[in-house]
């Protein structure tokens, strides 16, 4: 059976969410978790959003597949049923920066990588000085200079649509660059605080960051509106962005059709995106 798994966590201790040898990551201490708490000698476990080195997350969504016995047989004799348990041990064994909020069968067709219609992240940023809370340091961007949203909202719309992010993404050889940024919209919190919206139906590596990085010259009015505009029809990485920091961005959540859809939309997701 496959499992779904919606997961939550800090990620300043973490060097991102793939495994990588030696370094402690998300889907290393996950699948350890996993595999002592149904007894296996390993998981192999498939994310939403592969979340780089410093990267936060709460809506993260994990599949698994399991043996049904063997998921049956962790849940002891607990009252509660086999999933529930499942989380209560997962949650008893994992570090307190990874909680796991829900663990569900999943429908058929279930990809918790390819069935995504969208992942949502938000980017926050302090840049009063009223704002700087040392209590949030992990997840907020403290910034010196104040920032005009109303000027970087103009410049984000002409980089949202279906078009080519080579500008903003680290090249992978065979990998296509072309993404739909359904949104990219700044706003305030009540107390102030810039929160940056960011919405599309997959990202590069460090695309969002770039993005960031993209616009925060412009919200300073160091750059002009149409430097965005600029730097996407380069399709190159300009050397002016400076990727912003990781620790401002969460992973929000993550969006999938009805369970009727899924299958068709994993196969969509699948073939190669191409340019208009």
């Amino acid at each position: 059976m496959r499992l779904r798994i919606d997961l939550a966590y800090d990620g300043s201790d973490f060097h991102g969410w793939a495994v990588q040898p030696g370094l402690r990551t998300v889907q290393e201490t996950l699948g350890s978790a996993l595999a002592t708490s149904l007894r296996v000698p390993s998981a192999a476990l498939v994310c939403a959003g592969r979340t780089d080195t410093g990267v936060h997350a709460r809506g993260q969504v994990v599949h698994v597949d399991v043996s049904r016995d063997a998921l049956a047989a962790s849940a002891g004799r607990s009252p509660d049923g086999p999933l529930v348990a499942l989380v209560r041990r997962l949650n008893g064994i994992l570090p307190p920066d990874v909680r796991v909020r829900r663990v569900a069968e999943a429908a058929d067709g279930f990809d918790a990588r390819f069935s995504a219609l969208w992942r949502r992240y938000a980017y926050r940023i302090a840049d009063r000085p009223d704002l700087l809370d040392p209590l949030a340091r992990s997840h907020v961007l403290a910034w010196s200079r104040p920032l005009d949203e109303e000027l970087m909202n103009q410049a984000a719309t002409t980089l949202v649509g279906l078009q080519d992010f080579a500008s903003f993404c680290r090249q992978r050889e065979g990998a296509t660059t072309i993404r739909t940024l359904l949104d990219l919209s700044w706003s305030r919190t009540p107390d102030g605080l810039l929160v940056g919206t960011v919405r599309a139906d997959a990202f590069c590596h460090s695309m969002v960051r770039a993005l960031v990085g993209c616009l925060l010259p412009i919200g300073e009015g160091r750059r002009p509106l149409e430097w965005a505009a600029e730097v996407m029809h380069a399709r190159r990485r300009h050397p002016a962005v400076t990727v912003a920091h990781a620790h401002g961005l969460t992973l929000e959540e993550v969006a999938y059709p009805v369970d009727d859809e899924l299958a068709a939309r994993d196969q969509l997701t699948r073939a190669r995106r191409m340019q208009p």
